[in-house]
């Protein structure tokens, strides 16, 4: 029987999608984690890239070694010594075990000190007081408060270039994952809690937030703008969102729990102080959620908010 044959024109397509996937992950890569635009980012992007070099210091030797040893012991070389009862060297297992060790021990060190100096609690330097921005996770959007300017948005975060932004995250339904892949650190919104996280955006840009945690049917269109822009511009745009659109208040704010998917970015011009505490501390109720044996069930029951 013949051996398989493969087309030639077949290989070819291979080896263009090869490049091709290649190229677009260079594109993701340009355009997410390895393209940071504040400390935060420099430092996750920092930490893949040594961790990436300490597991390349093993896996390039180790690609090399295995083609070494098959050319060097393939069947038409009769010169390699060849040992069929040979079963055990010390010098060998402890090469096998030492490296994977200290690789460990390397990558442990990273993530340790990465870790540490960059703790979402922990402020960042600046000589710049920090913006206050609350935010709630809904279904499926993101609820942004300006507590200190007393406005909100949703599914837009406006923020100043160069200065640290405080946020305090929690849900009004399920868990979530906050994520601006260019400013770094994802963190969970979770209900009847509050998780603290600073970054900062050294340079006006435009970026995009998500979801990274799956929470139902709208899930995959769960994202939000990011601008960062300069602090004349910002203080621009807070007095325009003053002075149009509606207030947020608990009546507003109980149509806005209601489920809805691609939602487009809206403000408010005015909030209840005391609202994100009352949504954090579940004096407000969690969301409804989608009934079980409706229609229209997102595939998830209904959440409680952490309570039995």
């Amino acid at each position: 029987m013949d051996g398989l044959q493969v087309p030639k024109c077949a290989l070819a397509r291979a080896c263009r999608g090869s490049i091709l996937g290649l190229f677009s992950l260079g594109l993701a890569s340009c355009s997410g984690v390895l393209n940071p635009v504040g400390p935060v980012g420099e430092g996750d992007a920092q930490i893949l890239i040594n961790a990436t070099a300490v597991m390349l210091a093993i896996v390039i030797p180790t690609i090399i070694l295995a083609f070494w040893m098959a050319w060097r012991y393939r069947a038409a070389n009769t010169t390699a010594e060849y040992l069929p009862y040979w079963s055990y060297s010390g010098r060998i297992e402890a090469v096998v075990w030492s490296i994977p060790i200290l690789t460990i021990m390397f990558i442990s060190g990273l993530i340790w000190i990465g870790s540490y100096q960059l703790d979402p609690f922990k402020p960042l330097p600046s000589k710049t007081a920090p913006i206050e921005v609350q935010v709630v996770s809904l279904d499926w959007k993101w609820l942004f408060i300006y507590p200190h300017e007393g406005i909100a948005t949703v599914n837009q975060l406006v923020m100043p270039a160069g200065t640290p932004v405080h946020f305090s995250i929690t849900s009004a339904s399920v868990f979530n994952v906050f994520f601006v892949p260019r400013l770094g650190s994802m963190i969970y919104a979770m209900p009847g809690m509050v998780s603290q996280l600073h970054l900062q955006a050294d340079a006006p840009a435009e970026l995009w937030g998500t979801s990274a945690q799956f929470s139902g049917d709208g899930f995959s269109d769960m994202q939000f703008q990011v601008k960062s822009v300069p602090d004349a511009d910002f203080k621009n745009w807070v007095d325009s969102v003053r002075s149009s659109g509606a207030t947020l208040d608990q009546a507003a704010y109980t149509n806005l729990m209601q489920q809805t998917q691609r939602v487009p970015p809206s403000t408010y011009r005015a909030t209840d102080p005391q609202l994100f505490n009352a949504i954090a501390t579940q004096k407000i109720p969690p969301g409804p959620g989608p009934e079980p044996e409706a229609p229209g069930h997102a595939g998830r029951e209904v959440f409680t908010g952490g309570k039995d």
